[in-house]
């Protein structure tokens, strides 16, 4: 996510700081490369410029030209900034405080907003412990009923789905049908544009009359840059939108539209979609995403996805098993798995403070499902017992997940000290925080 803007960043920011003293000169060489790492970005030009503008104003007003270390406040400068063209502070979304909360959710077609409307109830049910209710009002694409209907069963939400080919009817009737669920979050999946045609813009004010919405959030692909900027600030202009969602995060390398979209529509960005699974939603705290584009990390969001994902109960009982040294290569799967739930692991590596400055270091995510594939081509005794593995045995270990010996061994390898590491801090013998 971002890795094009992060590169461009800490090497603008590696040279800044190299300067004893920072000068007027300085600051325009670095502010020039920022404008050009911002345009490469595909940031919208006015934002580029003003965000040029701004930085420069800030920086040539004394404080970065006699501080102790001026290379550190120019780059608080540009994280300032950063920051509060992002949105500056994090926008939640607005409960209503006396009854049930409604949100209407739109987009153009492909953006994922059937899939988001998913990802959200289960946030909201997680992060925010409320009792979601999702209505599959989306009547133009036939698989989009069914799609949610599917997702809803995954997360355990209640879907209103019926045959109808009314959406304003479908919405009625899941209001009213949401109420006997006692559910205090109704999220309303309403038909995918191509554009902004007029027929379907009315069909949705139809929708918004009879919903009286408490947030209509619109959902755009990060993927398409400037067209998710331009799409939503044409359908903030024909419908009154309280916030919108990003998706496809993870695979935006660039970063233009999460850097324009709040300046060019004045609306701001509520979440982030960060993978295809049904945990891929990040609220969106503008601080914390320029600290991952300016190489800095995120600790509090990835504390916040392990929360999220990671079984409480599960992660206790592996613990108490590496303790008491009878920790398998079973529980280490189910440990991998809880890994992946994660998301990539690039993703989290971005997270990490110091990571991006880490060159060549590349880990691929299918390595874990071929650890996985190894450990399943395993017997149950050799999984429980991976020292009676001996040389043949590995071979058809091998043979079987499609590997090759060299991998088996190395895992077995690994597995085994990791385990005498676990029990020599256990005795003592590694002092803690080793």
């Amino acid at each position: 996510m971002l890795e094009q803007l992060q590169d461009r960043f800490n090497r603008i920011i590696k040279n800044i700081k190299g300067h004893g003293k920072i000068s007027d000169s300085n600051i325009q060489d670095a502010m020039r490369d920022v404008r050009r790492a911002l345009l490469e970005a595909d940031v919208n030009i006015k934002v580029a410029r003003e965000f040029v503008d701004q930085v420069k104003e800030k920086a040539k007003g004394g404080i970065v030209l006699t501080s102790v270390n001026p290379g550190q406040q120019f780059v608080k400068i540009i994280q300032d900034e950063l920051t509060t063209f992002l949105g500056g502070d994090y926008e939640n979304i607005r409960f209503n405080p006396s009854g049930q909360t409604v949100i209407l959710m739109a987009g153009l077609q492909g953006s994922g907003k059937t899939t988001t409307c998913a990802k959200l109830a289960r946030f909201l049910k997680i992060r925010h412990s409320k009792n979601p209710y999702l209505i599959a009002a989306d009547l133009q694409r036939p698989a989009a009923i069914d799609q949610l209907r599917i997702l809803g069963k995954k997360i355990e939400v209640p879907v209103h789905t019926e045959q109808s080919k009314d959406p304003v009817l479908v919405v009625k009737n899941g209001l009213k049908a949401s109420r006997d669920t006692h559910s205090d979050v109704v999220i309303i999946d309403t038909a995918g544009r191509l554009h902004v045609d007029e027929y379907l813009m009315e069909e949705l004010k139809s929708i918004i009359r009879v919903s009286s919405p408490h947030e209509i959030l619109f959902v755009a692909d990060s993927m398409t840059g400037q067209d998710a900027v331009n799409s939503s600030k044409a359908f903030s202009e024909a419908v009154e939108l309280t916030g919108i969602i990003l998706t496809k995060m993870d695979g935006d390398a660039r970063g233009g539209a999460a850097l324009s979209i709040r300046k060019t529509t004045e609306k701001p960005v509520k979440f982030i979609g960060t993978g295809e699974g049904i945990e891929g939603l990040e609220a969106f705290y503008p601080d914390r995403l320029a600290r991952r584009i300016l190489g800095m990390g995120d600790v509090v969001s990835l504390v916040e996805k392990a929360q999220d994902v990671v079984d409480e109960k599960e992660a206790h009982r592996l613990q108490n098993k590496l303790l008491q040294n009878t920790f398998t290569l079973d529980d280490f799967r189910s440990q991998l798995k809880q890994i992946q739930k994660m998301g990539p692991i690039s993703q989290m590596l971005g997270m990490i403070p110091g990571a991006a400055k880490l060159k060549g270091l590349s880990i691929d995510d299918k390595q874990l499902t071929w650890v996985e594939a190894i450990i399943n081509s395993m017997t149950p005794k050799e999984r429980k017992m991976p020292e009676i593995i001996n040389g043949s045995r590995r071979k058809r270990i091998a043979q079987g997940a499609g590997r090759s010996v060299f991998e088996v061994n190395q895992l077995l390898k690994q597995f085994s000290q990791m385990k005498k590491m676990i029990q020599k801090m256990k005795k003592g013998h590694i002092p803690v925080g080793f």
